[in-house]
């Protein structure tokens, strides 16, 4: 059913709920778990002036992105679920969507919030991912919406 199973993650809170829901899946199914962290640089053009040494900026994005993959191997390894790891760079929903087919994931696990009003004009990277992804993706909201 599901071998290969995608949780893309950026380190935060919402992220590490996610992860947690696909380490239970794959390990419930004996599949594999892969972790992404996709590097958007903020910004175009960039100055040294308000960004500083791009390379420098890149190496930290880097960094961050090894740590957060790492954090989520280590909860796979706890649970005996094997763990992929993997760092890209571009626009955060077409490095998921461009992963997911390159690799051959059968499932994309990821969270959805709410984002107020603007975000649901322009669309978050969740529903870009449910609009573009050629495999299933299981999206689920954490946190509560207020409401007046």
């Amino acid at each position: 059913m599901y071998d290969e199973i995608l949780v893309p993650t950026d380190g935060g809170r919402k992220s590490k709920r996610a992860a947690e829901h696909a380490i239970e899946l794959a390990a419930a199914l004996d599949a594999t778990v892969h972790a992404l962290y996709v590097m958007d640089f903020p910004g175009a053009p960039r100055t040294p002036y308000i960004y500083g040494d791009e390379d420098e900026m890149k190496q930290e994005y880097r960094e961050y992105g090894e740590d957060v993959t790492g954090e989520v191997h280590e909860m796979a390894a706890a649970a005996d679920v094997e763990c992929v790891t993997a760092i890209r760079q571009g626009s955060i929903h077409e490095g998921i969507i461009n992963y997911a087919e390159r690799e051959g994931v059968d499932l994309i696990v990821m969270v959805s919030g709410y984002r107020g009003r603007f975000g649901g004009i322009l669309g978050t990277i969740t529903e870009r991912v449910v609009r573009g992804a050629t495999v299933p993706v299981t999206s689920f909201r954490t946190g509560q919406v207020k409401r007046s």
